[in-house]
């Protein structure tokens, strides 16, 4: 299994601003923007933290999908949550040809924590022997930070926050959450006891 993000979250969606009112940083000085890459750099890094330790995707983003075989006949769970599309399916064979599956054969079910994909007959189209099925989504709470649950984003500033504020120090094997990002994602974080499968 490959998940492969198509497009990436644009510097414009990140909350820049909120992130340096929450870090309580000066106005009005002549270096103001001096660590807006700083900033942002330590936005994605929690952003990215955040949506690996819950399975969510919060900025909207376009991704592809690709396994060697369906796991399931009918029904099939997808990797992150929540989906709002599912773009393309298609299956490929040895030499690369790909065949598009028609959008009727199948469907989204959509769940802010699993969502899945049905067959809307009996069964998902087969897959070439040594080939491989491609699934094309959108996923994402919205595309903008406001689109985001209150408490998620909130989760997102205490870990850049923390990431600010321990930028120089060197702690090689220390990947701890800090509490008040574990208690706010508690919630969100998705339970897997079937190993991926519906």
């Amino acid at each position: 299994m490959i998940l492969t993000e198509l497009t990436s979250v644009q510097a414009a969606a990140l909350p820049v601003t909120e992130f340096k009112a929450h870090l309580r940083m000066g106005t009005g000085f002549s270096d103001e923007g001096a660590e807006d890459g700083l900033l942002e750099s330590l936005l994605r890094a929690a952003l990215a933290a955040v949506e690996a330790w819950t399975g969510k995707v919060l900025l909207e983003r376009d991704f592809r999908w690709v396994l060697a075989h369906w796991r399931g006949d009918d029904t099939m769970a997808l990797p992150v949550a929540p989906v709002s599309g599912i773009t393309a399916v298609k299956t490929v064979d040895l030499l690369d040809w790909e065949s598009v599956v028609e959008p009727g054969k199948y469907r989204l079910e959509p769940d802010t924590h699993r969502p899945l994909i049905r067959a809307t007959g009996t069964a998902f189209p087969s897959v070439p022997k040594g080939g491989k099925i491609v699934i094309e989504f959108d996923a994402g709470f919205g595309p903008a930070w406001s689109d985001i649950p209150a408490d998620l984003g909130q989760a997102v500033l205490l870990l850049a926050g923390h990431y600010y504020d321990y930028r120089h120090e060197a702690r090689p094997g220390e990947g701890v959450i800090p509490y008040g990002v574990s208690a706010l994602i508690e919630r969100w974080r998705s339970i897997r006891i079937t190993g991926g499968r519906t």
